[in-house]
């Protein structure tokens, strides 16, 4: 049983408007990374500062931000309270590419980790990564104590990380890693 949930938190700096609404091949961004992930899961949550945004959206729970505007790791934390399962597969709304053997790996990697995470070019990649629900109370502490960065509770929680190496062979190009960040993207 797994739990998808995308992030699409509102308004990017960069970009100068939503990500997940801006259009690739005629179609939202998120609408790329949806029907790619969705047949992997048993529901499929999207957190979201703008619910009524995502409308558009069939077959999906759209959940508000607990705290709107506070980062990715406080809508890790909104989806793991929301989500139905155990498992959770966490997904950025702008990752168009994501590799369904790459993500089939995550989830099938160490069982017995709270957290099974990819490690591309040396930087951890946590907005496409499998989480516990059991990781709750570590995300929530490190929100009260002020850290924000979405690997900001790590020591806390058993880590499997899945590198470059394994990752080359499941998705060559790295494509999945391809996020839209500007109108030029």
């Amino acid at each position: 049983m797994l739990t998808i949930a995308l992030q699409a938190g509102g308004m990017s700096r960069r970009m100068g408007r939503d990500k997940a609404r801006v259009l690739l091949d005629g179609r939202p961004l998120i609408t790329h990374v949806l029907e790619r992930a969705a047949p992997l899961g048993d529901e499929v949550i999207v957190t979201t500062n703008e619910p009524q945004a995502y409308a558009f959206l069939g077959g999906v729970r759209l959940v508000p931000d607990e705290q709107p505007g506070a980062g990715a790791l406080a809508g890790l934390r909104t989806a793991l309270r929301a989500a139905s399962h155990e498992r959770l597969l966490i997904l950025a709304c702008d990752l168009p590419f994501v590799s369904m053997p790459l993500i089939e790996h995550l989830l099938r990697a160490s069982p017995s980790a709270e957290v099974v995470i990819p490690r591309w070019h040396g930087e951890l990649e946590p907005l496409q990564a499998v989480y516990r629900r059991a990781c709750l109370a570590a995300v929530e502490r490190a929100l009260t104590e002020g850290r924000r960065r979405m690997i900001d509770f790590h020591d806390d929680v058993r880590v499997h990380v899945v590198e470059q190496d394994v990752i080359a062979r499941l998705d060559p190009q790295g494509l999945s890693f391809f996020n839209i960040n500007t109108p030029a993207d």
